[in-house]
């Protein structure tokens, strides 16, 4: 009984792992900090995502030229089944919501997304990271950037860099 408890509570911890790595994922897209977003790649993963296939590096090397086109992007994920096949092997499959902003009136520029992440997960050196990530996209919606309302001056917004709230000192 004890043996059956303990496979348990390990499976629950390594898809909270998996879980945890897809939340970082999309920090590091949102704050464009790559660094964070390839930690959550092994070194020889790939990536298909949309227009770009290609090993993490030319990923990182996409997303980097990409990503300073937005003023802000916001990735919320919902939906998310890991399954495993074996004690260092699962798929991740996860939806979401992409939000990109950006000055411009270019509708690429100010988009909605609903997005799949179909992630195949690996065990190395105790660490579940992607092997190979498939991201499919489900619909796109324009948005008019006219419709967007300012945030008021004075109020705390996001960053696009390490100065974002989320990387703060916790006060001593």
């Amino acid at each position: 009984m004890a043996h059956d408890h303990d496979a348990a509570v390990r499976r629950l911890l390594d898809k909270q792992d998996i879980h945890e790595t897809v939340l970082r994922y999309c920090r590091g897209v949102d704050r464009m900090d790559l660094e964070l977003v390839r930690a959550c790649y092994h070194p020889d993963a790939t990536d298909s995502h949309g227009s770009f296939s290609g090993t993490v590096d030319e990923f990182l090397a996409w997303i980097g030229r990409l990503l300073p086109r937005y003023a802000m992007t916001m990735h919320l994920v919902a939906n998310h089944l890991a399954e495993f096949q074996g004690p260092d092997l699962a798929r991740a499959e996860t939806y979401g919501v992409a939000y990109h902003r950006s000055a411009t009136d270019d509708p690429r520029g100010n988009l909605t997304t609903g997005f799949r992440y179909v992630d195949d997960f690996t065990r190395r050196d105790g660490q579940w990271r992607i092997a190979r990530r498939v991201a499919t996209t489900e619909w796109v919606r324009v948005d008019d950037p006219a419709a967007h309302w300012p945030v008021p001056d004075g109020m705390l917004t996001g960053r696009r860099d390490r100065s974002d709230a989320v990387y703060a000192e916790f006060p001593g």
